[in-house]
């Protein structure tokens, strides 16, 4: 599973813009008063202008080879959210390290070194190394019925955790992040979980989907 897109909203644009060009150093591909778009390696990011957004959780796949460069990176441009004391942290069953830190909205940035994955290199650790969103967050009040609709009907496998309250689906190059946002808060911040609206264009076995989440609905359509 890939994200080609993916659509989110702020209420600050101006900041955000500055933030994903000035702090990360991603290129703008749309810059205007109530749009802003960036191009990583494999996915567009969107983020749209509306006051009532509510903070996200996504991930970055980064190289396998460099998550020590990566921290040092990060380190000189933003705050790191630890677990405990570590800043680097690791996901034995997922063979995979991460670094946590915030944008300018709160919202819960990951880069994460997925060592299954084949991607190392040998250039320095910069804005490039960025390969694709790799999770999105899903925070729902009706967690079976959402696993249900990626599992059941889109056909989508749980990578991760169980069938209740956290649950990875997809695969490694794509995951929807699932929890019970009753139970569960984000890791590491422990920040209050919502169902933050948002729209994705992801592929997965030959196929082209356009996933919305609105107000705690998922629909979708194949492309």
């Amino acid at each position: 599973m890939k994200f080609k897109e993916v659509t989110l909203y702020t209420s600050q644009i101006e900041l955000q813009n500055t933030f994903y060009t000035e702090v990360l150093g991603l290129k703008n591909i749309t810059d205007t008063k109530n749009i802003i778009s960036f191009k990583v390696r494999n996915t567009h990011i969107k983020f749209v202008k509306c006051n009532s957004s509510h903070p996200y959780h996504f991930a970055f796949n980064i190289p396998s080879n460099k998550t020590n460069e990566a921290l040092e990176w990060l380190k000189k441009r933003v705050e790191i959210q630890k677990d405990g004391q570590a800043e680097i942290v690791d996901f034995p069953a997922w063979n995979a390290k991460s670094i946590y830190f915030y944008d300018a909205d709160k919202n819960i940035l990951e880069f994460i070194a997925r060592k299954n994955l084949v991607n190392k290199t040998v250039q320095p650790f910069s804005a490039e190394a960025l390969l694709e969103i790799s999770e999105i967050g899903i925070a729902t009040n009706q967690f079976k019925e959402k696993f249900t609709h990626l599992t059941s009907e889109l056909g989508l496998r749980k990578f991760g955790g169980g069938e209740a309250i956290f649950s990875a689906i997809g695969s490694e190059r794509g995951l929807f992040i699932l929890i019970d946002k009753l139970q569960k808060d984000w890791f590491p911040t422990n920040d209050k979980a919502f169902s933050a609206d948002f729209q994705t264009i992801f592929e997965v076995e030959q196929k082209t989907i356009r996933l919305t989440f609105k107000n705690d609905t998922i629909t979708y359509e194949y492309l």
